[in-house]
């Protein structure tokens, strides 16, 4: 269920990358719910969407936290 949750969070993180306020909350609900090495995926899959958003690049404070 856990990579489901990786999935779903990805989803979500790529619908809401339009707004780095809402892009950034929904980083801090990913931290609080994925396992350790799914934030390392999730990290990557990141700094893809920060090549085509660059102002996102303020969330990753909260993945590194």
């Amino acid at each position: 269920m856990a990579r489901e949750m990786y999935e779903y969070t990805k989803t979500v993180l790529n619908k809401v990358s339009f707004d780095t306020t809402l892009f950034c909350k929904e980083v801090q609900k990913a931290v609080r719910r994925l396992l350790p090495h799914e934030l390392e995926d999730l990290r990557v899959f990141i700094q893809s969407l920060i090549h085509q958003n660059p102002d996102l690049n303020q969330c990753l404070v909260h993945l590194k936290a």
